[in-house]
C-alpha cells in the first residue's frame, strides 16, 4: 500500500518537508502516524495527542481507516484569539 503524506504548519518546519510517499500496511491514519513516530527525534511531533488529520482531503479522526492510494495530512490545531 501506497500513501501521500502531507505535513503542514510547525510539522513541516519541524520535519524539514512537506510531502513524502510512504509504503506499508496500515489498517488506520492512526496506526500510519505511530509508525511515522517511531522514526524517532523530531518525528516524535506526529505522537501529539492533538493533532488534526485528514483523508482525501476531509478532516476526520485517528481511527480513520486508510487504502491505497489515499493522500493523508497532518497539521496542527488551529488556536485564535
Amino acid at each position: 500500500m501506497t500513501f501521500k503524506v502531507l505535513y503542514f504548519a510547525r510539522y513541516r518546519e519541524a520535519l524539514g518537508l512537506d510531502t513524502e510517499t510512504v509504503d506499508g500496511e496500515f489498517a488506520t491514519l492512526d496506526a500510519l502516524r505511530e509508525h511515522l513516530a517511531l522514526r524517532g527525534g523530531v518525528w516524535q511531533v506526529l505522537a501529539e495527542q492533538n493533532l488534526m488529520c485528514a483523508r482525501n482531503e476531509e478532516l476526520c479522526q485517528l481511527d480513520e481507516p486508510l487504502v491505497s492510494g489515499d493522500e493523508v495530512a497532518f497539521f496542527p490545531t488551529v488556536t485564535g484569539g
